[in-house]
């Protein structure tokens, strides 16, 4: 998982230095096809075969990651890399928090909602519109990591990202074919789209495909809180972004509420493991041991 976070955020920064050439739908374009033509001839996936049950997920996965990068990639564009990121994990936080009803989740919600105010500070001069992107991210992502995990669980290796990617490249065509009628698809942004494409798209799909097999949702989620602080450090190493003191706070408020909750999550797990195999065992403990 960090891994996959950390090469995501790299190759997304490679990938802003191609916008000035391909603009961000572009640089989306020439990610998917690289996905595909990685993924595609290595995986082989036998699309006759797949079954409407494994056929819709992987339609909808195809249009989250389509929708995810280009709304991504046009958020980082306009509000930079950290801050455009720490957004988008507003996603998997979400995942992580649905349907708890612990007060301790329910103010480290709040303490990240309180984080992201501090890191925007919304005024007249705020960018709405990149913010509102970012959030859409944070929406995809969201939909990505359970769409992942229930392919995940219908199909063997990687033929479920594969296939979604092919989808995703479709999508892409009319961008890509426009590019090359302008003549836009060479020189060194061209390196810089295809660099995003196996780091930000090759390595985190299947990273993260394998890792979803055997780490709950919930902790994927809440783990992910990583990212904001790698894509401070990749925009501020990779593209010369430094980041403003309120929004070093809005960040590190944000990953520490996440740390508090992945380890709410760690100790929750294990106490149930603990109680569950001691009310086996003997159901007369639950009444001793009212926590149980």
């Amino acid at each position: 998982m960090t891994g996959s976070a950390a090469s995501s955020q790299v190759g997304a920064a490679l990938g802003a230095h191609a916008f000035a050439t391909l603009g961000p739908a572009g640089v989306v374009a020439v990610r998917q096809f690289v996905a595909a033509a990685v993924l595609l001839p290595t995986v082989r996936p036998n699309l006759r075969r797949f079954t409407w049950a494994q056929w819709w997920p992987i339609l909808l996965l195809g249009l989250v990651f389509a929708t995810m990068n280009l709304s991504l990639y046009t958020a980082i564009d306009r509000i930079g890399l950290g801050l455009a990121v720490t957004l988008e994990f507003l996603g998997p936080l979400a995942v992580a928090l649905a349907g708890s009803r612990s007060r301790l989740d329910l103010l480290c919600a709040a303490g990240a909602c309180v984080g992201v105010y501090v890191l925007v500070l919304p005024g007249p001069a705020s960018d709405y519109l990149g913010v509102g992107l970012g959030l859409l991210a944070a929406a995809c992502w969201a939909a990505y990591i359970l769409l992942n995990r229930l392919v995940g669980t219908r199909l063997p290796g990687l033929q479920a990202p594969a296939a979604a990617t092919l989808v995703s490249t479709l999508l892409s065509l009319p961008v890509a074919a426009t590019l090359l009628a302008q003549g836009r698809l060479a020189g060194t942004a061209i390196l810089y789209a295809i660099g995003a494409g196996i780091l930000s798209s090759v390595v985190p799909y299947a990273a993260d495909l394998v890792a979803l097999r055997t780490v709950p949702a919930r902790f994927f989620g809440v783990f992910m809180s990583i990212h904001p602080v790698l894509a401070a450090l990749a925009g501020l190493i990779l593209l010369g972004q430094h980041l403003a003191p309120h929004e070093w706070l809005g960040i590190a408020i944000v990953v520490s509420t996440n740390a508090l909750a992945v380890q709410t999550a760690s100790t929750g797990k294990a106490r149930a493991a603990v109680c569950g195999w001691s009310n086996r065992r003997s159901p007369g403990l639950r009444q001793r041991h009212g926590r149980c």
